[in-house]
């Protein structure tokens, strides 16, 4: 009996093998809303005459959100048309910076620094509309 289970377990367990997140990042094993890098370049004009980049973090990721039934008395202040409640969460920075990027120019000219905000910080929070 014990042979029998043996011959059952080990391609159950090679495919569990062949299909491990082996190579994933962290970041893509953990679920939530994080930091993400990513490089920013600014350009003083559209032919990029002067230009400058920088390492920035956005906020990337999801939240939990949730939908249930309204409650009677929202249904009856809506005219039983609200009959949904969301609750919704949105990946957001809750924390910023000020970085300072430095523009390069052509033949030694003059060096601009610009200031940009890069997250520092993400949370979960309410969705807002004026955020997106």
């Amino acid at each position: 009996m014990a042979s029998h289970f043996c011959l059952l377990v080990l391609p159950v367990m090679s495919l569990l093998l062949l299909f491990s997140p082996i190579g994933w990042s962290y970041d893509g094993l953990t679920p939530g809303c994080h930091l993400h890098p990513f490089n920013v370049t600014i350009r003083s004009d559209r032919r990029g005459t002067c230009k400058g980049t920088h390492l920035v973090y956005a906020c990337v990721g999801y939240c939990e959100s949730s939908a249930f039934p309204s409650r009677y008395s929202v249904l009856v202040a809506s005219n039983f048309t609200h009959n949904i409640t969301s609750a919704s969460r949105c990946c957001t920075i809750s924390k910023d910076a000020k970085v300072k990027v430095r523009l390069d120019c052509p033949r030694g000219r003059h060096h601009d620094e610009i200031e940009i905000l890069t997250a520092k910080v993400c949370r979960c929070d309410m969705c807002r509309k004026s955020r997106y």
